[in-house]
This record gives C-alpha cells, structure tokens and sequence, in this order.
C-alpha cells in the first residue's frame, strides 16, 4: 500500500511540477501593470534593522558570501555528490542579483525554493526550514536585502554538475514530495511563549536541523521539527569532516548535561564548561548567534531543552580520575596516554577538564563521546581555531597534530581520550584516521625565519 502511494504521489509530482511550468511562462510573458499589486518596500529605518536582525539569526552572510568576497555577493563553494554548486548573489544589484525582483518572487524563493524563472532551487538553500517564516519577517528581509544592502555586480557562477545530473526538473519533483508549502508557524503547540519562540527560531530562520537532523538517502531531513519525531535534532552526517552533534537531550552524546545558562552562553561565545564551537559552528556563532538577543538566544536554549533523549539506555556521565592519576604519577603505559601526555596535557591538563571557556574540557564532552568520531580525528589532524566574539574576545587555538602524529599515533590518543575521566566511547583504528586524513588538508606549521627541522 506504501508504494502505491508513494508512485501515485510521484505522479502527481510530474503533474504539478508540468503545471508550474505553465504558469511561470504566463506570469513572464505578463505586462507589468499587472504586477502592480505586489506590496512595495517601505523607506524605513527600522524595519531595515529589523530585517538585518533577520538577516543575522538566519546566518544568510555565511553561504552568500566567500571569505574574500563581498557581503551577499555569492559564489560559496559547496560540494555534493554530484558536484559542486555555487551560491548566488543575494545582493540588490538589478542584473547579478535580485534587485529586480517583486516580494512576491522573493517570497516564494525563500519559503517555496523557487527562483523567478520557474526553477528550483538547490535545497542547499534551506527552503524546507524557511517555510515557516512569517509574512511580516519574510517583508522585513525583503526590505533589508533591497535597502539595506550594498548592491553588487558580480554574475553568478554555473554549477560544476554534468549533464543529465544538471537537469533541474528533478529538483522540482523532489521539492514536491519533501518540501512543506508555505504555512504559517503555530505557536499553540507550545504553551510556554518562549519556547514557542525558540521553535520558531530554531525550526525556520536558524534551521538547525539541515545540519543536526540525519538525513534520508533522498537527501531530505527525517524531520523538520519535534512534531515530526525523535529524530529532529539528534545529529546530523558529516559535512566538511565535522559532524554535527545531537542538540536534544541524550546525557553524554547530547546537551542533556548543559543548563540553559550553559547553551546561552555556548551560542552567544562558541564556549562553555562542557566544549567549544568547531567547524561550521564556528561560523554560526561568528556570522550568527553572538549578534542575537539575549531573549532570542534564551527562547532558543529553553526550547532545546525540551527535548528528550534518543536512547533511554544512555547514561549520565560520572567523572572517573583513574586517567588522570596514572598521568600524574608518570604512568604513561595505556595506549595513546603517551601520546597525550607529550601533546595534549599543557592545554587540557592531566585531568582532561581543560579550562573552563577557555580550553575545552574532554572529560564529558558530548563531541569526545559521539558515536562518530570523526569531528574529533578532524581537530585532531587539522587544528581548529575559536574566533573572539563580542562578549569573548580572546581567540583560541588549537594546533594541527596531523603533519608529525602518524595514523596509528592519532587512532591511539583518539580512543585514550574517549574512555578516559568516565568518558564512553567505540575504538577507533588506524584506517578510520586514514579516511579522514584523504578528506581534509593537513599543513605543517610555519617554521620562524632561519630556522629548520632537523634530520
């Protein structure tokens, strides 16, 4: 029964799919008297700053710009299966970007994934999340992109995706079965207001889940809000080498041990107690969160906190010192210890609690404790750098281990740090590290002027 539902919805896919064809030629072949009922931007400064908030919790500066480039000018990089595509000028430049487009095209590009001309979008773009968004938001953005913005002429770049695979009819097939239509948030599902808010934060303009929620094979997330099920949330695939960690509230693997305080803060700094921002979070909290309300950011972590573990079998962390008395009485003996005690025990100390929103802690972090290491091998082989933020401005560093720690060196301190201080963790091998070692880039560090290794 499943399939023929399934083939039957497929079907009327192709159907609506051909249909909207139809309606964006007519709608380009318009006069354009007949747009003249889509509501024009209002010259208003607050509305602008309203709509760069907007603009600030969704991270949109993150994608749509490259690290040398200029602000929403576009041309991001992002690597898929079948090639690379390429981010767009989100500026309100009238040729390159969307300076000639109605709210009503912007509307349904952001919210419905559909550009102008009819196709659509890569959900890269994270239209499944944004479907959510308010009119009055969706305005308030449209304002900012338009008047807030410095326009930019720069063309957009063609995806690296061969043919038939750059066919974008299929996208639209796909949008139809696994993307939702435009709704309006319902706040009722939550009878605390602020939890309501954080959802709707967390749902639609932050969306989270295209990073923390696993995905189908069809690419689409398993859910798109706690409505949908357990799995919204609880730790998403790899992307870049770093995986996303579960945000729901599995005790060891997730944020169940954090307070709310703590997630406050870990958004607004990158930093807490219990771990430190790394990878693409890094951005997130840079681009992002430290520019959000405090409210915002409160709204976020008490909805966060409201949801439950995925394994009832998980248990609490206890902290164990046996680690960290064999390395203090010189007892080096277990695998890996050496290896942490030559490189790692400066930073993070012998006792593996590090220093609190400086050095993050090992004994206890969900990111240690995950099922899948790779984020931890990552860090370990490439380094990773915590920027400053407003309210913590110090950045930290930690240096890549990869260019003089063999494969089998960095297997060894990978699993000495997941079962250490009452840390769980499964064995890593010398393979798994050279799996990720293939993905990422490893660079030795710059020796000071007139000097050189030895050999």
């Amino acid at each position: 029964m499943k399939k023929k539902i399934d083939i039957q919805r497929l079907g009327q896919a192709f159907k609506r799919v051909r249909a909207a064809s139809f309606c964006v030629a007519a709608a380009t072949s318009a006069p354009l008297a007949a747009q003249a009922a889509t509501p024009q931007p209002q010259s208003d400064a607050a509305l602008i700053a309203h709509g760069e908030y907007l603009a600030r919790a969704g991270d949109c500066i993150a994608c749509h710009s490259t690290p040398s480039g200029k602000p929403f000018a576009g041309g991001l990089k992002f690597d898929t299966p079948i090639g690379a595509i390429y981010s767009t000028n989100i500026t309100p430049d009238r040729n390159t970007g969307i300076g000639s487009w109605s709210f009503a095209q912007f509307d349904r590009a952001v919210r419905a994934g559909v550009r102008p001309n009819g196709d659509t979008l890569y959900p890269a773009m994270p239209y499944p999340s944004y479907a959510r968004l308010s009119e009055d938001d969706m305005h308030a953005l449209y304002v900012y992109f338009r008047r807030g913005v410095a326009p930019v002429n720069q063309a957009n770049r063609a995806v690296d995706i061969v043919w038939p695979l750059s066919m974008r009819w299929p996208l639209g097939i796909w949008r139809y079965l696994f993307a939702p239509d435009p709704f309006t948030f319902n706040a009722k599902h939550y009878a605390d207001p602020v939890v309501a808010r954080g959802a709707y934060l967390v749902q639609g303009l932050g969306h989270c889940g295209a990073c923390h929620t696993p995905r189908a094979l069809t690419m689409q997330e398993r859910a798109l809000s706690d409505l949908d099920g357990t799995a919204f949330l609880a730790g998403g695939a790899a992307i870049d080498g770093w995986v996303p960690s579960s945000l729901r509230g599995n005790p060891r693997t997730g944020i169940g041990a954090w307070s709310e305080t703590d997630l406050v803060q870990f958004l607004k700094t990158g930093r807490t107690q219990h771990s430190a921002a790394f990878g693409g979070m890094t951005d997130v909290v840079q681009h992002s969160m430290q520019h959000m309300s405090d409210a915002d950011l409160t709204a976020i972590a008490r909805y966060l906190k409201t949801l439950p573990s995925t394994d009832p079998k998980e248990t609490a962390y206890v902290y164990n010192d046996t680690a960290a008395h064999a390395l203090r009485t010189g007892n080096a003996t277990a695998p890996g210890a050496a290896v942490y005690r030559d490189n790692c025990t400066a930073c993070h100390r012998s006792d593996g609690r590090g220093y609190t929103r400086v050095i993050p802690a090992l004994g206890g972090n969900p990111v240690v404790q995950d099922k899948d290491a790779t984020s931890l091998i990552h860090v370990l082989l490439t380094g990773s750098t915590l920027e400053g933020t407003k309210t913590a401005p110090s950045p930290f560093t930690m240096p890549a281990f990869g260019w003089r720690l063999n494969d089998q060196e960095v297997a060894d301190v990978t699993n000495f740090v997941r079962n250490s201080w009452g840390n769980t963790g499964s064995t890593v091998s010398a393979t798994d590290v050279a799996k990720v070692r293939k993905t990422v880039t490893v660079r030795a560090p710059e020796m000071p002027p007139g000097a050189a290794l030895s050999h």
